[in-house]
């Protein structure tokens, strides 16, 4: 029963991933244990090389992350360091090309929602359009280009912002972020993982800096604006014990599957920048009778791309647990390790890929259809439009 479809069919899955990744060590197994048999490995490196690949009418097809592969970080953003900031947007254009490189199967991953997801201002923007809680955004919409530290400056004043989040528009796992705070007598403060070599290269470091001299933050930003940015107001965050606290919610099919607390001293809550997994029954003792908002919050999020089956929620809550806005919503938000889903989610004992799975059997086949491949003699189309 479990690795049948929803017409009763065994379901046939193809993964697009890094085969030597964790992500797809884990999915494989799930989709094993489910009795769906080894999903069908297709490697981003040659999806990226090759132009694109073609699957079967009856494979379901998954997307997961292109990260932590240096070949295929090459491809996408041409750069030979890992550790660079530099190139999201390269990385966005490339990516886009080769998920509209696909073709064929049941996708799980909606291409022009994957366009919006990437983009921070695009994403925020939807969000706010359907009355999902955010942070207050000058460039939501991406209808303000930020050129500058300057530009960042005029809009942080223009919008009455001391305190604000700077974020690569297309950038993943805090890279590129910087928490600016300034002061009335203008003295300014930005917190990231940036560190900036005496060559004026960025790299993404594994410790928190920083930095307090406005010089050294603007050459920092004027690095990353070519590249776009996005900035959000820093809300004031509840805490959990003498930490900052933020919640990740898996939303699976519509419905909140799993929630992860994670507590810093910094204002990045992020695991590997030194975040910790706080105890999530003391959250929802705090939340009270707000718990259900948080996941409602979260799943209102996910209802914003209907034609991606997993997304991950990074929900803000404010000081009190009382109100919640939404920070994030990360396509490929699933990779929780040994996290089990939440009582009346559906996906009790099940990890987020065995809910994946298991929920997707519950679908009518029509939430996601077969995607047609284009004809022979016409390119694959690319997914730059948002949906």
């Amino acid at each position: 029963m479990g690795g049948s479809g929803p017409n009763g069919a065994p379901v046939k899955w193809a993964l697009v991933a890094n085969g030597e990744n964790r992500r797809a060590a884990l999915f494989t197994a799930a989709a094993e244990a489910a009795g769906c048999g080894t999903p069908r490995l297709v490697e981003w490196r040659d999806v990226l090389r090759d132009g694109g690949h073609d699957f079967a009418d009856d494979e379901v097809v998954r997307l997961d992350s292109p990260g932590e592969n240096a070949e295929v970080d090459r491809l996408l953003r041409g750069v030979d360091e890992p550790t660079r900031v530099e190139g999201s947007a390269r990385w966005y254009t490339r990516f886009l090309e080769g998920v509209g490189s696909l073709r064929g199967g049941r996708r799980l991953d909606d291409p022009g929602e994957l366009a919006v997801l990437f983009d921070k201002r695009l994403c925020h923007a939807r969000l706010d359009a359907a009355g999902v809680p955010v942070p207050q955004s000058p460039t939501s919409g991406n209808h303000r280009v930020v050129e500058d530290w300057s530009g960042v400056r005029d809009l942080m004043a223009e919008a009455g912002l001391r305190r604000v989040f700077v974020k690569l528009a297309h950038g993943s796992s805090a890279s590129g972020v910087l928490a600016v705070e300034t002061t009335a007598s203008g003295r300014i403060r930005a917190t990231t993982s940036v560190e900036r070599t005496p060559g004026g290269d960025l790299h993404n470091s594994l410790r928190i800096r920083r930095y307090t001299e406005e010089a050294q933050i603007a050459a920092i930003v004027d690095a990353l604006a070519p590249d776009g940015l996005h900035i959000e107001r820093w809300l004031p965050k509840a805490s959990l014990g003498s930490r900052s606290a933020d919640l990740r919610v898996v939303v699976v099919a519509g419905r909140a599957t799993h929630a992860v607390v994670r507590t810093s001293r910094s204002p990045l809550t992020n695991l590997h920048l030194g975040g910790t997994r706080g105890d999530l029954a003391a959250v929802r003792a705090l939340a009270g009778d707000r718990w259900a908002e948080a996941l409602s919050v979260g799943e209102r999020a996910a209802a914003c791309f209907p034609g991606t089956l997993c997304v991950g929620v990074d929900l803000l809550p404010a000081i009190g647990w009382r109100r919640f806005a939404v920070g994030e919503v990360n396509a490929f938000g699933d990779l929780l390790p040994r996290l089990t889903g939440l009582p009346g989610s559906g996906a009790e004992g099940l990890d987020t890929y065995a809910a994946q799975v298991a929920l997707l059997r519950t679908l009518s086949p029509d939430r996601f259809p077969v995607r047609p491949a284009p004809p022979l003699d016409t390119p694959a189309r690319t997914a730059h439009a948002p949906a």
